[in-house]
């Protein structure tokens, strides 16, 4: 396999919040100390987000990349940690050194701490944060736009606002939308309930995806506390990591068997930074059950869960080595490669880290595959995915 001649796309990575990117965005005499900020924590001695009430993790918290100690530890300042999590020239730089072409950018505190903005209790001033967010997301690609993948995040809350920030987001530049994938968890119809037909609809006319990242909206005050603490054991840290990778697999279950993809035959979803080692099994699993519990006979214009995967699902893996060498040939037109780019499980080496690079990774886990599924898996499916120009 000659990697040179692959455009590899990294369909998982996150870009530090900079420390103003809310108070330089939103108006101070409009919104005062509500907007998103930083606040000093004396006992920690760093700046934590301070939003919605409620005293978040570090500045630098997740842009652990290279970072000489294991989580939770991790640098006080944007300044300690690896310039490429937060600046995008070192950004494009670190890519370079990566192999990686592309790279789709996540949030941190939009995805992990949901909560919080929602505590802010006001929905035009979330609202305008979310706004700012994508915004800033827009800003920070613009000075190479065709090696970043945007991924914007909705106001969920409301359906016709989600409609209007997709479209307005759409004609920025961005890719897809980070949506959450279990509603219900706050209040809010499920994925198949048609109160999502409006947003569902407008996203397969635009070709914009779904991304159901892992622990979207789903941790809380109690799951940082556990993982963020540095009183806990390591093996709680570990166990909540690993199984977070698992979240999705209800997500799967719900898009194939309630009608999602069944409804939307041309909307992309991908679950992402969930790995894809369990994706064979779970998928022969539903369709197991599919048969055994009667659902096909009593939803005889149903196909089996399987059918909808291949047509339309995506899946990702980084650090694993075994089941990507003896299984993503099954689904190569499903899979895509990711880094997790500057987290503590991503695939950038430390003192602390027992990583390799991704393209040391790549030449590892995928040397005895087909050049033809390398291709699909490092470029071809993403830049399908997401709308890319290969030159």
């Amino acid at each position: 396999m000659n990697l040179d001649d692959i455009r590899i796309i990294d369909t998982d990575s996150h870009v530090m919040e900079p420390p103003d990117l809310w108070t330089s965005r939103m108006s101070e005499k409009k919104w005062g100390d509500r907007i998103p900020h930083l606040v000093h924590d004396e006992r920690l001695d760093e700046m934590r987000w301070l939003i919605g009430g409620k005293r978040l993790t570090g500045v630098a918290n997740w842009a652990t990349a290279g970072w000489h100690e294991h989580p939770p530890s991790h640098p006080r300042t944007l300044e300690e940690a690896e310039p490429g999590a937060w600046n995008p020239d070192a950004r494009l730089e670190r890519m370079d050194d990566f192999g990686i072409w592309a790279q789709a950018l996540y949030p941190n505190l939009l995805t992990f701490s949901g909560h919080a903005f929602r505590a802010m209790g006001d929905d035009a001033l979330i609202m305008e944060s979310i706004r700012a967010y994508n915004d800033f997301l827009t800003d920070f690609a613009a000075s190479s736009p065709e090696r970043f993948i945007l991924l914007s995040v909705l106001p969920y809350w409301d359906v016709e606002e989600s409609v209007a920030e997709l479209l307005r987001c759409k004609d920025k530049g961005h890719h897809g939308v980070c949506f959450l994938s279990k509603p219900y968890k706050i209040g809010l119809p499920p994925l198949h309930d048609p109160h999502w037909e409006p947003l569902f609809s407008v996203a397969q006319e635009t070709g914009m995806s779904l991304n159901f990242h892992t622990g979207f909206q789903e941790f809380d005050e109690d799951d940082f506390k556990t993982m963020l603490s540095a009183k806990q054991a390591r093996s709680d840290y570990a166990k909540l990591s690993a199984l977070s990778y698992l979240g999705n697999a209800e997500t799967l279950a719900d898009l194939t068997y309630y009608g999602v993809c069944h409804k939307y035959p041309n909307l992309k979803f991908v679950l992402v930074e969930s790995g894809f080692g369990w994706l064979p099994y779970f998928i022969e699993a539903l369709d197991w059950q599919w048969s055994n519990s009667g659902a096909a006979k009593a939803y005889p214009d149903m196909e089996v869960p399987s059918f909808y995967f291949r047509r339309q699902v995506y899946g990702s893996f980084w650090f694993e080595k075994d089941t990507v060498s003896r299984m993503l040939d099954l689904y190569a037109d499903n899979i895509t490669f990711e880094s997790d780019y500057p987290h503590p499980t991503s695939l950038s080496p430390g003192p602390a880290s027992s990583a390799k690079t991704p393209r040391e990774t790549i030449l590892e886990s995928m040397a005895d595959l087909p050049d033809d599924v390398c291709r699909k898996v490092l470029q071809d499916n993403a830049a399908e995915l997401y709308h890319l120009t290969i030159d």
